[in-house]
């Protein structure tokens, strides 16, 4: 797990194993959930977590000076991602997810925001932990991302709250 101690390139490929973890996560709480908007959610919430990856990749790239994409698409393809930015495992979460998919959505997206709130959490101890200058800048960056998130999230979940009370 991420320490804040990692050079730059230590940090951006941790969070980007971290970032995997959670994009899997959403991709399968998308194919899961029975009710569009949830749906519609969670893989939104997946295509942001794969520009996340995307974002990490090429600050990777961009720093170690390698354009060579190979090298970094093969780690990131053979690379196991059991956790997701929240620091929950993967494994642990699905369970939670297949209960609330069957009987509440809206406890999926309260578990969505538990994870957001907990990246949210680990990013900004990062940033300001980091002992490289360019980690904290992209751990900050990392921080606005998980606040969009978590505002996605809460509207999302106001809007199923409309639709209850309707």
């Amino acid at each position: 797990m991420i320490t804040g101690k990692e050079n730059l390139l230590q940090s951006l490929a941790e969070a980007f194993m971290l970032e995997k973890g959670t994009l899997l996560f959403y991709s399968e709480a998308s194919e899961k959930a029975t009710h569009s908007d949830i749906k519609k959610t969670f893989r939104e919430l997946s295509e942001w977590e794969k520009k996340h990856m995307d974002y990490i990749q090429f600050l990777y790239h961009s720093v170690s000076g390698d354009m060579e994409f190979g090298s970094f698409e093969d780690f990131a393809e053979r690379t196991e991602s059991p956790f997701t930015e929240s620091g929950l495992p993967i494994r642990e979460l699905e369970e939670k997810l297949e209960k609330y998919i069957y009987t509440d959505e809206s406890e999926a997206l309260n578990l969505a925001l538990k994870m957001e709130g907990k990246a949210y959490n680990l990013y900004n101890s990062l940033a300001e932990k980091a002992e490289d200058s360019s980690a904290r800048v992209v751990f900050k960056e990392m921080v606005d991302q998980e606040v969009n998130h978590i505002s996605y999230i809460k509207k999302m979940k106001a809007r199923l709250g409309e639709h209850k009370h309707k």
